[in-house]
């Protein structure tokens, strides 16, 4: 039986060739929507073969790594919370340093993310395959959710009987739409919204009565 053969150099090239696919993706999902980006589309946009893009996932894969790409920096199903910078975060001793490290990491995601997930909201509304892709996403941030709100729990920001209203209310506000409402469409300058997010996680325990 012949051996599998696995060449370092060649997994950083396709890696190196998904990630350039996905970014391509990303940006075309963005310009001019899901629907209207066509697999030739992503393949001369990422300068490979159509066969290629193929061969890394059907379009609303594409779509949904484009989102973990944007938001987390890489792909994966792995929970926020075992992220590195995520771990210490939560690691902080100062729990208001912390929520201040967390709001700075949640600027920098959503700045990022929020177009893609424009795009996808309005591809789940026609497409099947995204809309499941999209929920089973929402199910994945809400345990994360949960698992925020159980480290409020531990810092004693939360009584144990908010924990869950406390995972539906950081799902809300931590996420894309605040921020595209308040610093799009209402041009809030970023400090503004800084410190609009800062002081409702620092005082989460009264936005839950």
């Amino acid at each position: 039986m012949p051996r599998s053969y696995h060449s370092p150099r060649r997994q950083a090239d396709a890696a190196a060739t998904r990630a350039n696919i996905v970014d391509a993706a990303a940006r075309l999902f963005i310009r001019d929507g899901y629907v209207a980006t066509s697999i030739k589309a992503i393949a001369a946009e990422a300068g490979v073969s159509v066969p290629t893009v193929h061969l890394n996932g059907p379009k609303h894969s594409l779509l949904i790594a484009a989102f973990e790409r944007t938001f987390a920096g890489d792909e994966g199903r792995h929970s926020l919370a075992e992220r590195p910078e995520l771990v210490a975060i939560m690691g902080e001793s100062d729990t208001d340093t912390a929520i201040a490290r967390y709001v700075e990491f949640l600027i920098d995601a959503n700045h990022r993310s929020a177009a893609i997930v424009r795009a996808m909201l309005a591809a789940a509304d026609s497409d099947e395959e995204v809309r499941a892709a999209y929920e089973d996403l929402e199910q994945r941030r809400h345990r994360d959710m949960t698992i925020a709100a159980s480290w409020f729990l531990q810092r004693d920001r939360i009584r144990v009987d908010q924990v869950a209203l406390a995972a539906d209310v950081l799902g809300l506000i931590t996420g894309p739409d605040p921020w595209t409402h308040f610093t799009v469409a209402r041009g809030w300058p970023v400090d503004a919204y800084r410190s609009w997010l800062t002081a409702q996680l620092i005082r989460l325990s009264d936005n839950l009565e």
